[in-house]
């Protein structure tokens, strides 16, 4: 069936080739994409942000590659899991501090408008679906220039359960009246792909953020991309 995940038994693929042929249908309907990491390049003010918040509570430091490998998760597991009576304070801390920080430190990341454009000009939909709140992915999606015909922008606060659970993108799917398999998720943490994998998307690795190429590969999504080129060519 067109869009249904891959079925893996080895390494993803890596496309270096030009964007497939446009056909009559899209290759998937709709296309979901994680924000921090991917969409943007919001990892700085990320680590940023922990690094504060954690030096402002506990007056110590934390590493940039710890801190990277928190990204993808929500805050208040994050903190809970390492912090246990503290979170709810730290994630006031975090977001107070970040969203201080937001414009100055978010970033483009480069071809990623041409991704969008691209998949609009297939007859694809685009959506988004984060681990924070709505009202900030729009915030920051205005910030690094994407004004293109999002479907859909899920948020924190669509549902009770957030990646690695398939919670958000089967909500995301059931907003865009869709069946899973219709879709294609795009992320660039570990929690990205066993989300989309356990939704029954397709599964779509990116390493221009926060996480490592060998974790990804190892969550075994359907395919990876090094550049925003390499995506389109995935996707159409």
């Amino acid at each position: 069936m067109t869009g249904a995940p891959d079925r893996m038994t080895g390494a993803p693929d890596r496309i270096t080739g030009a964007p497939g042929r446009k056909t009559a249908a899209p290759q998937h309907p709709v296309v979901l994409f994680d924000f921090d990491g991917t969409l943007a390049d919001t990892i700085p003010l990320i680590v940023a942000s922990f690094q504060h918040t954690v030096s402002h509570h506990l007056g110590v430091e934390v590493g940039e590659q710890e801190a990277r490998s928190w990204i993808g998760r929500t805050l208040i597991d994050t903190f809970s899991e390492r912090y246990p009576g503290q979170a709810e304070a730290m994630v006031q801390t975090y977001r107070d501090w970040n969203l201080a920080h937001h414009d100055e430190l978010i970033r483009a990341v480069d071809g990623i408008p041409e991704v969008l454009d691209g998949l609009e000009a297939a007859g694809s939909r685009i959506a988004v679906v984060s681990s924070k709140f709505g009202a900030t992915v729009r915030r920051g999606l205005a910030a690094v220039g994407l004004d293109h015909d999002f479907a859909a922008v899920i948020g924190l606060e669509a549902t009770d359960r957030h990646k690695p659970h398939p919670d958000p993108l089967l909500h995301a799917a059931a907003t865009l009246g869709v069946e899973p398999t219709d879709c294609a998720y795009v992320g660039e943490a570990v929690v990205d792909i066993l989300a989309a994998r356990a939704a029954g998307m397709r599964a779509v690795g990116v390493t221009w953020g926060a996480g490592a190429p060998g974790d990804l590969t190892a969550a075994r999504p359907s395919a990876v991309a090094d550049t925003a080129g390499e995506l389109l060519g995935i996707l159409t």
